[in-house]
């Protein structure tokens, strides 16, 4: 019988991002996948600036950034005109260290991530299939089937699917996983194309019949297409090709495809898991949500749901932080997960919905209005803030206490760019720890100091006000950067409250 700390059961990039996080933090892993290898294609294409921020702490963000191609613009087309641009030039840098979308597909992800657990000694357990699993109360004992069709038990303090929306361990849990599957059938197709216009940017089409999305790789004449297929042809249910394709989309931006490396179609789906955590077993990923494509959000979200475990499971493992910090999982993450869900069901319908009112919607009210609205820097900025994830709190949720200035307990923390560097650059200590903005109190230094805390100080400058801080305030920041506490003036008292009530 094996014993680990946590068993992780799926590698998709749910399951490698949170093997990878609980390693960093001295915690034992075994990650298993019932497949023989990482998936060749991918329907994921965006990694979002919050992710690109969160692998900065694993040092893995110039990395992916390097690899993947930064798309610093959108445009909108409609009736085969560019009705309304995006540059996150303009006010991306004021927000993030990563001003950008970057188009990175999934299989590509899934091989940077699984090289850089081997890098870190971790193996991957492939062709292990999970069977059944029982929590016992202090621990999950788990029965797989390896490569040699052999069965054998496994025991972990806690365990961790990540294996998908036809999740094994969710299913074996008995969790319900409500919604739906839209209407509209998808495809997707990795293409090279005669002429490249695009200038390595983002654009999305949308015309009376059908919706285009094109991301390029930064590779000269190569780009994936994600769109619609015809209506007259979604009856077939075999046989499928580029040929049944929507193809107003295309001739509008004059796309003309020379070559076809892939192509597949599939359709979407809305659907959210009761309860994230069952005792000792949590799901992750497509296990516990599954979204539209609209806004590149489902993998990030994934990652997102890895990195806020993580550190959970830590504490509970090394015996700190009470049951409410566990809990605090699915308060958190469901939330977020059920805006999302909302959010891009309605955004999903808008552009690929059929008939003359959605197309007169598509084509005429929606790039009219982003016309407008993409005029304001405010809203353009608001827009980034949204689809690049930066703008996720947890302010509503459990873990979150205090405000000072602009910025409450469970913020993110705000990116604030200094002479040397920026305030980021102790994130990548995965740890609690404080940073003031101007002089800390010696009560608070006494405190951080009594309690190995690192304390971080940062000269106060116009920056530091426009990103809403407040001059002296403490805030003690989680292990997965968001502000877990904000204590004006530097209040140990409240801070101390704050760790007590976690148990830590």
């Amino acid at each position: 019988m094996q014993k680990t700390d946590v068993l992780i059961v799926g590698a998709g990039p749910t399951g490698l991002v949170l093997a990878l996080w609980l390693q960093a933090q001295g915690i034992t892993v075994r990650i298993i996948d019932k497949t023989s290898a990482p998936g060749t294609t991918s329907r994921a294409m965006v990694v979002h600036a919050r992710t690109l921020e969160l692998y900065r702490q694993m040092g893995m963000a110039d990395a992916v950034a390097a690899a993947g191609h930064p798309s610093r613009v959108v445009n909108i087309w409609a009736r085969a005109k560019r009705r309304a641009q995006i540059d996150m030039r303009d006010f991306g840098g004021d927000i993030t260290p990563y001003p950008y979308l970057l188009i990175y597909p999934q299989d590509h992800h899934e091989a940077f991530l699984c090289d850089q657990l081997a890098a870190r000694g971790l193996t991957i357990e492939r062709n292990t299939e999970l069977l059944d699993a029982k929590d016992e109360g202090d621990h999950v004992t788990a029965k797989l089937r390896g490569p040699d069709g052999k069965t054998r038990t496994c025991t972990a303090r806690f365990m961790v699917g990540a294996d998908g929306a036809a999740s094994t361990v969710r299913k074996g849990l008995g969790g319900k996983f409500k919604g739906g599957t839209y209407r509209s059938l998808l495809y997707v197709a990795d293409v090279e194309v005669a002429q490249d216009m695009f200038n390595g940017n983002v654009h999305l089409s949308f015309e009376e019949t059908d919706f285009l999305l094109v991301f390029p790789y930064g590779t000269e004449g190569k780009m994936r297409l994600v769109g619609s297929i015809r209506p007259e042809r979604v009856a077939r249910s075999v046989d499928l090709n580029f040929e049944d394709v929507g193809r107003e989309s295309l001739h509008a931006l004059g796309i003309q495809v020379t070559h076809l490396n892939w192509f597949s179609t599939y359709k979407s789906h809305h659907r959210m898991t009761d309860r994230f955590r069952h005792g000792n077993i949590f799901l992750a990923g497509d296990a516990a949500h599954i979204h539209s494509p609209a806004g590149g959000q489902g993998m990030n979200t994934g990652i997102g749901d890895a990195i806020n475990l993580a550190w959970k499971l830590t504490a509970a493992v090394n015996g700190r932080g009470n049951d409410a910090l566990l809990e605090s999982y699915h308060a958190e993450r469901a939330a977020f997960a059920r805006t999302l869900i909302k959010t891009t069901d309605q955004a999903f319908n808008l552009a690929s919905r059929k008939g003359s009112v959605f197309g007169f919607m598509r084509t005429y009210v929606v790039p009219n209005i982003a016309k407008l609205a993409f005029g304001l820097a405010s809203a353009r900025a608001a827009m980034f803030r949204a689809i690049s994830q930066v703008a996720i709190t947890y302010a509503d949720g459990p873990l979150g206490a205090g405000k000072a200035g602009e910025v409450s307990g469970g913020d993110r923390l705000p990116f604030v760019q200094l002479d040397k560097g920026d305030n980021f650059g102790p994130l990548a200590d995965i740890i609690w720890q404080v940073h003031v903005y101007g002089q800390p109190t010696d009560a608070l230094r006494t405190w951080c100091s009594d309690r190995d805390i690192p304390l971080h100080v940062f000269g106060w400058n116009a920056a530091c006000e426009a990103a809403g801080l407040e001059q002296g305030a403490a805030y003690l920041l989680r292990p997965d950067t968001y502000v877990g506490c904000a204590a004006p003036q530097g209040d140990t008292q409240l801070l101390e409250t704050y760790m007590a009530g976690l148990g830590l």
